[in-house]
This record gives C-alpha cells, structure tokens and sequence, in this order.
C-alpha cells in the first residue's frame, strides 16, 4: 500500500520535535487534517491563516520548541 504524502510529513513532524500544528480545518486540507488524527501531532484549529502564523510563532518563541 502507498503511503499519503500527509502521514510521511506528520512522521517527519514528529521525528523533528513538533508537538502541535496550527492551522485551519477546511476541505482542502482534509488528508492532512486524517494524517495528523491518526498521529501523535496536536492540531490547534483556528479561523484565519494569519492566526496560525502567529499562534505558531508565539508558541515557539516560548516554549523553544518548533511552532507549525
């Protein structure tokens, strides 16, 4: 069976140290959103794409750990 290009990344992800992906839920990204489900990753939902950057930035600046 192939593996989805989604579950290669968020096993890459998890390899790097990343505990949470920010981002938005939407149609477009709904392999993705199943990869990070079935994965370790935290997925932190949130209404514009500005926001994620930020949260993700913010979360990184504080904890010293990757912010996605």
């Amino acid at each position: 069976m192939k593996k989805l290009v989604a579950y290669a990344l968020t096993e890459y992800l998890e390899r790097q140290g990343v505990e949470y992906v920010f981002g938005l839920c939407g149609h477009t990204v709904i392999g993705m959103l199943d990869a990070l489900e079935k994965s370790k990753l935290k997925f932190i939902s949130v209404r514009h794409e500005q926001v994620a950057a930020h949260a993700a930035d913010g979360y990184a600046r504080t904890s010293g750990k990757p912010g996605v």
